[in-house]
């Protein structure tokens, strides 16, 4: 952070910092990425669905990413943005939690989103390993074996029913979940998924391999592979404190998490912000965050050049 005024200053290194970074740095604009170190995918052990880039595991696709960007002269560096205010002029000022502060001509916020499980022991220890949420990334990593689908919402019938495309052996667990209607027990039925009453108390683990659930009665079934509904909650912090509020998002009726509204472009309601990735978009995969750091990047850029533009104007007409 040794420049003190950036062009864009970008919150945020997963794939979509990084995917808006490497675009502006070519397009000759001076980039800071200031990132904590802290990606939501993490925990699993590869990224799928990347064209080109399939099964390349999360950290060595950002360092990948990180070289690309740094290669072009983006600056990257490792932080914690604590907030972010407008200047009385134009730009911003971002302050990190250690007190650092930088200006940006503009700002493109991508920190992602937190998933928040439900409060079943040893569930957060085994996630992005056997236990999942999407069968687009992890579906044919667990086919054709044992798989529990957790309810705890009107939406677990439905994602017993996505994942007995991945296997015939799905058991939905109702746990905390409502009792399914009779046209749902018809449709679990008709695919073979068997439904299991009773609160899923804990979780079986053998050799650091989960292995099955644990009932409230003490019964013990046997999977490999355990399916919940997280929560997806927006690392909303450095845009609320320029004024902006995250809002709630629904599937069926149902509250899947919140996120901060935005344009196609990534433009959020404060002019000179945008925002990428999960963030904004709660369901988005990894190569669709990249698409749309890119997308961010290339609004910021045209953004950059109509004040570069009228600056030029009112400094060519004295």
């Amino acid at each position: 952070m040794q420049q003190q005024r950036y062009d864009v200053v970008i919150v945020g290194g997963g794939v979509a910092g990084l995917s808006g970074a490497l675009a502006l740095a070519r397009a000759r604009r001076s980039v800071l990425v200031i990132d904590a170190g802290e990606p939501r995918n993490a925990p699993a052990s590869h990224v799928h669905n990347y064209l080109g880039r399939e099964s390349t595991p999360p950290g060595e696709l950002l360092a990948i990413g990180r070289g690309e960007a740094a290669g072009y002269g983006a600056e990257i560096v490792e932080g914690r943005v604590a907030s972010a205010e407008k200047l009385p002029g134009q730009g911003f000022r971002v302050v990190t939690e250690d007190g650092r502060s930088v200006e940006a001509r503009r700002l493109l916020v991508t920190t992602g989103l937190v998933d928040e499980l439900p409060p079943v022991p040893g569930l957060a220890a085994r996630w992005g390993r056997e236990v999942l949420h999407c069968p687009y990334c992890h579906g044919h990593e667990v086919a054709d074996r044992p798989i529990g689908v957790l309810a705890t919402g009107p939406l677990a019938v439905h994602q017993a029913l996505m994942w007995r495309q991945w296997s015939d052996d799905v058991t939905l667990f109702l746990h905390t979940g409502p009792e399914p209607t009779e046209e749902e027990y018809e449709q679990l039925a008709a695919r073979g998924v068997a439904v299991v009453d009773g609160e899923v108390t804990g979780l079986e683990v053998a050799d650091d391999r989960f292995t099955g659930v644990t009932l409230a009665s003490g019964r013990v079934v046997p999977r490999e592979a355990l399916v919940v509904q997280a929560r997806f909650t927006a690392r909303s912090g450095v845009l609320e404190s320029l004024g902006l509020r995250p809002v709630v998002q629904e599937m069926g009726g149902v509250v899947i998490g919140s996120y901060i509204p935005t344009d196609p472009t990534g433009a959020t309601e404060v002019p000179g912000v945008w925002a990428a990735g999960n963030v904004t978009r709660l369901t988005e995969q990894v190569i669709g965050a990249a698409a749309a750091g890119l997308m961010a990047a290339g609004a910021v850029n045209g953004d950059l050049i109509t004040e570069d533009t009228r600056l030029a104007v009112a400094a060519r007409r004295g």
